[in-house]
């Protein structure tokens, strides 16, 4: 791997990190309401889903891979997910009850973070987004042969590209850290209940993604 695929490898994690998503919000949500290491543990349980799916681009065939990626059935399931895992979050009883306890001065026992429990909800987040598959079979068949299906070559590419989208997340992680003491317990129902909408609005279009052709979907963003 010479330099420009050096040069390349850390331009597409950098941007990555950017991709405006459920995974990007629930990590700005879990930084702000958890705390770093939190934020952290989700996020390399978000990584691990990445690798997942490179591993699966690299060693599955690709006549498979291209039928997966555009199975609908696949599109439904994890759209269904996100939606469930949305409603849940943005009903969610326990938010609304600790927001009223803060506004009549009720003390309210804190809740140690479970991060194992945040390792698998940033690894299942992401990876029941069959999207991701798609970027990563199409950077696999994209980029494996400038690098002569050399397999030293094209790990070595998608390690720099992992490693500058968690370093690029680290730094969103400690931005957001910041915000944490501006945050009143009404406001943290209010974010939760915006990110249930935000997951539910994803899951649909992800549906919807699985059964309109992408033509159509072209035609009606234009």
């Amino acid at each position: 791997m010479d330099i420009y695929d050096f040069k390349n490898a850390i331009l597409i994690g950098f941007f990555m990190a950017f991709m405006i998503g459920p995974v990007f919000f629930m990590l700005i949500q879990t930084s702000i309401l958890k705390g770093a290491k939190a934020a952290i543990t989700f996020d390399l349980g978000v990584v691990l889903g990445d690798i997942s799916f490179i591993l699966i681009a690299y060693y599955g065939s690709r006549s498979l891979l291209e039928k997966i990626k555009d199975d609908p059935r696949l599109f439904f399931i994890g759209g269904l997910v996100m939606i469930i895992y949305g409603l849940i979050t943005y009903l969610d009883k326990e938010s609304k009850k600790e927001s009223l306890a803060s506004v009549k001065d009720i003390e309210v026992p804190s809740i140690k973070n479970n991060y194992l429990k945040l390792f698998l909800k940033g690894y299942f987040l992401n990876f029941i987004n069959i999207g991701v598959l798609a970027f990563w079979l199409g950077t696999v068949l994209l980029i494996g042969p400038t690098l002569n299906m050399n397999q030293n070559a094209i790990f070595s590419y998608f390690a720099v590209i992992i490693l500058t989208y968690f370093v690029t997340d680290l730094g969103k992680i400690f931005l957001a850290k910041q915000l944490k003491n501006k945050m009143t317990p009404i406001l943290t129902y209010r974010i939760k209940r915006i990110m249930g909408i935000i997951l539910v609005v994803c899951g649909v279009f992800l549906i919807l993604k699985g059964f309109i052709p992408n033509e159509r979907i072209n035609q009606f963003i234009q």
